[in-house]
């Protein structure tokens, strides 16, 4: 697996879907697929996404901090 950081080609609107994607190897499509699917359920999913959108590092920012 690899390190979890929002990429900056394939973003549609702040990369945590596809940084997602990356991480357990599918398509970003399918992983927005499963996150609007999952938006049909009650759960906090839009306060997660945007709390991953804050706490994710940026590609190009963790890249420059793993030296």
């Amino acid at each position: 697996m690899t390190a979890l950081a929002r990429p900056t080609d394939g973003r549609m609107i702040g990369g945590v879907c596809a940084a997602l994607a990356q991480r357990f190897r599918t398509s970003a499509k399918t992983m927005r697929v499963i996150f609007v699917l999952s938006c049909l359920l009650p759960g906090p999913q839009f306060l997660l996404y945007i709390a991953l959108w804050a706490l994710l590092p940026s590609e190009g920012k963790a890249r420059q901090a793993a030296w």
